[in-house]
Formats: C-alpha cells, sequence, structure tokens
C-alpha cells in the first residue's frame, strides 16, 4: 500500500500511509485509537475506498472497492467481532454464505463437516466441538473456527484486528500458535494489536502510525518494547527504522 490517503469531513484519517507485506510474513499496525490504523487497513479489505494513493499486489496495480474484490485477490479479513453466526456450528460458520450442495441442490452438511475436520486438522488438531454452535466455544477456539474460514477459501493475506483482545493467557497462546502455523503455510499476515508485548512475540516487522501517518517500520528482531512505546507516544523512531512520514525528524530517525 503506497501514500494511501483517505478523509471524512476534512479530518485526514490516513494521511500519505506507505506499508508493505511478504509472504510468510506478519505485520504489526500499532498506534493510539484514531492513530489511523484500522482506516488504513479497511482500504485494503474494501471497507473503505482510498482517496488517493496505490494498492498492489505481486507487483501489479490493483482496484479494491468492495470486500468483493478484496476476496478476488485472496484477501481475507478477521476481524475483532469475528462476524460468526453464534446459533450455528463450526461447519456452518465456516460456509457460511458459500456453502457445498449436493448434486439435487441441498445443503450438504455431511461435506461441509468433512471439510472443517480436515481444515481444522491443520490448524487446530485439538478442535472437538464440531456439533456445538459457536456461541458454546472458548473465545480461541472461536478464533480458530474465522481463522479456518479464511484459510479454506485460500486466503493469500490476512488481515486480523486485535484476534487476543478479551482472552486469558492460554487462548492468547493458541492464537498465536495458529498465526505461526499461518506464517508457515506462506501467508502474509497485517496484525492490528495494541498489545505491544503480543507484537514482540508474534510479529515480524512493525509499522507504527500516529495522526494518520507513518511514523516508522522496525524489525522486531532489533528493537525493544521501550522503542515500540516511543514511536506510539512519541512519534520517535529508533535507530535502524525506517522513518515515515509521521516521525518526528525522519533526517535525524535514519542518521
Amino acid at each position: 500500500m503506497k501514500e494511501i490517503s483517505i478523509a471524512f469531513g476534512g479530518v485526514h484519517a490516513v494521511d500519505h500511509a506507505s506499508v508493505d507485506l511478504y509472504p510468510g510474513e506478519v505485520v504489526g499496525l500499532l498506534g493510539h485509537n484514531g492513530a489511523g490504523k484500522s482506516t488504513l487497513i479497511k482500504c485494503l479489505s474494501g471497507a473503505y475506498r482510498a482517496d488517493s494513493g496505490e494498492i498492489r499486489i505481486n507487483g501489479d496495480r490493483v482496484q479494491i472497492h468492495s470486500p468483493r474484490d478484496a476476496r478476488k485477490y485472496n484477501i481475507e479479513t478477521i476481524y475483532q467481532t469475528l462476524a460468526l453466526a453464534d446459533n450455528l456450528d463450526a461447519a456452518s460458520n465456516l460456509f457460511l454464505g458459500r456453502e457445498l450442495v449436493t448434486p439435487l441442490g441441498f445443503v450438504d452438511d455431511d461435506a461441509m463437516e468433512a471439510e472443517t475436520r480436515k481444515i481444522m486438522g491443520r490448524l487446530n488438531p485439538n478442535f472437538r466441538k464440531f456439533k456445538a454452535p459457536v456461541k458454546a466455544l472458548s473465545g480461541g477456539q472461536r478464533q480458530s473456527v474465522a481463522i479456518a474460514r479464511a484459510v479454506y477459501f485460500n486466503a493469500r493475506i490476512l488481515i486480523m484486528d486485535e484476534p487476543t483482545a478479551a482472552l486469558g493467557v492460554q487462548e492468547t497462546a493458541m492464537v498465536t500458535e495458529l498465526i505461526h502455523e499461518l506464517k508457515k503455510q506462506g501467508l502474509g499476515i497485517f496484525l492490528i494489536d495494541h498489545d505491544i508485548h503480543s507484537v514482540m512475540q508474534t510479529c515480524d516487522r512493525a509499522a507504527v502510525m500516529k495522526n494518520g501517518k507513518v511514523v516508522g517500520t522496525v524489525k522486531i528482531d532489533q528493537v525493544t518494547e521501550d522503542d515500540l512505546l516511543g514511536m506510539i507516544i512519541l512519534g520517535k523512531c529508533p535507530p535502524g527504522a525506517i522513518p515515515g512520514p509521521g516521525a518526528i525528524n525522519p533526517e535525524i530517525a535514519a542518521a
């Protein structure tokens, strides 16, 4: 995403922001509420249409005006609310709106459950509650269902909006393991998060936003949590960071 800008009623929610993502990589997007990270990523998911800038996938410029356009380019989004139907089981949620049918046109529940068992076997072998409505599942198990849905439909770029929010320690560890498994399978993941500790454990790089601008991008193994805090609060880039237009003094930061 290069030089993306979008304004609402004259307020620049995102101002010339640029981020990139490679296969098998997790890039964290950090910043205070209102920093612009969710708005930026919604331009990629098709929820918003950028006023200017460009999106390139595999080097080719693409137009993403709707979530359907995003799916065409194998971009899937897992929002914090998960968008699951609480009264339906895992298989019905996995295929919601894209149900498998028999030759006679009836919904093929057996085929959907078989496919769900296969994908869960890859992602979360300990998942057992295939018949239970998802409202009976734990937060980590619900995340597993949402992630399985994205992966089953051939996501290559996965957007995750605070996937561990409101989860306990064990469930957070489960989701972290899922993310590492997706990395091994070659997915590129944008991870929107407020938890710096989680980002340090999960991400390869992090891009920090402040006031709609990208402060800078860093490699996680080259920074500390304090460095990230300095970027979020002060807009100050640590040594080795690639500064953006939101850095306090990009020339000094790059020196």
